[in-house]
């Protein structure tokens, strides 16, 4: 499949063509896995295969980084041994210290990071990003290098307009990178709206299947900080094994009727749990009460996602008591697979953590919306 046939295609197709691999010598339309970890030399010393070394040129690897590609509109994706590899190594690829300026919320692990990242000399601010004011304050032309944000961000689900940050950035000459972990290239394409880099954790929707662990970027052009950060992930240590990218290729195959399923039970969730008594409030892009309706309207296309987040009405002990009721719910960290998962965040992110002690995190998988509203409920009124 030629570029300009990758760039007609709808992501639907692209994901279900694997953005047509297949096994070159028998035909199979199934890649195989590309385990070796080194490769021949010609008589010449050469190398004609184009292949070198596993850790930075993989077959299996680069078919999953190509689609992630295809995906995004990308000029170039690149694979890490997880999401946090993923992210740090844009930081890590920063050319010499800066001010950065990120979600103040976003996942925990990357926001604890980032609070240490003085030690390389960077400083950073965190900031309310869909408050375009805040952002615009935040900024230092001359001095801000980095903006990152998340969107929807982890746990309250908070959107920024991608589109606005990317032209403040820009003003400053500043990079944007987007974490676009929970949207996925069905739902938003960041690139699209003038992010330099989008990154996903890897481990979660793009795989789907719970059995994977990786991070992924892509770029809008190759720039020097992207070369710096290709060249890193080898010198680092931070590629995906074959394996784990094969299974990922796999698992992108159903993505986008994994994600838009998902959106649309997030949906008839949220909208039911509203009038529960049990329930103080939901938080989901999708239902017009959030502060983020109207820009996630605009900006994601096909669903909301598959990620709400519950705040119960009696507070933290009744929150850990509904988590502790559910059956069909798996309680349990990650988000973005093929099973619904329940988590109560405060008590998992711990001390420090800016996340409300009522809240629950759920991650909406392909089960009977039905029956996960039964077993909710159910919880809700046993432990409420």
């Amino acid at each position: 499949m030629d570029d300009l046939t990758r760039a007609r295609l709808s992501a639907r197709t692209l994901v279900a063509q694997g953005v047509g691999f297949h096994e070159p010598v028998t035909k199979g339309i199934v890649p195989p896995i590309h385990m070796t970890t080194t490769y021949l030399r010609d008589s010449d010393n050469g190398y004609r295969s184009g292949h070198v070394y596993g850790h930075t040129d993989n077959v299996s690897v680069q078919q999953a980084e190509q689609l992630i590609a295809a995906l995004e509109g990308a000029e170039q994706a690149l694979l890490f041994g997880s999401g946090m590899a993923a992210a740090t190594s844009v930081i890590l690829g920063l050319e010499k210290p800066t001010h950065i300026v990120a979600s103040q919320v976003m996942y925990w692990g990357f926001r604890s990071w980032l609070r240490d990242v003085e030690r390389y000399g960077h400083r950073v601010t965190f900031v309310d990003t869909s408050n375009l004011d805040a952002v615009r304050e935040a900024v230092v032309p001359g001095r801000t290098g980095l903006l990152w944000i998340e969107t929807p961000s982890n746990p309250t689900w908070t959107v920024t307009d991608i589109a606005a940050v990317a032209e403040i950035a820009h003003a400053a000459d500043a990079i944007l990178c987007v974490d676009s972990t929970v949207a996925t290239p069905i739902l938003t394409r960041p690139l699209a709206l003038g992010a330099d880099i989008v990154m996903h954790s890897a481990t979660k929707y793009l795989n789907g299947h719970s059995d994977v662990i990786a991070g992924a970027l892509a770029c809008a052009r190759e720039t020097p900080l992207w070369r710096r950060v290709a060249k890193n992930r080898g010198q680092l240590g931070q590629a995906l094994s074959p394996f784990d990218a094969w299974l990922l290729t796999r698992g992108m195959r159903t993505l986008d009727l994994r994600v838009r399923t998902q959106s649309k039970s997030a949906l008839i969730l949220a909208t039911r749990l509203q009038t529960h008594p049990a329930v103080a409030a939901v938080l989901y892009p999708g239902l017009p009460t959030h502060p983020g309706h109207e820009v996630a309207m605009r900006q994601m296309s096909g669903g909301f996602g598959g990620m709400l987040s519950l705040r119960v009405a009696k507070g933290e002990k009744a929150a850990i008591a509904v988590a502790a009721c559910v059956e069909l719910w798996k309680r349990a960290t990650s988000l973005g697979g093929v099973e619904s998962l329940i988590e109560h965040r405060a008590s998992i992110e711990g001390e420090g953590s800016p996340c409300p002690a009522d809240l629950l995190r759920l991650s909406v998988g392909l089960e009977d919306v039905d029956e996960l509203y039964f077993d909710l409920t159910r919880a809700l009124t046993m432990a409420v």
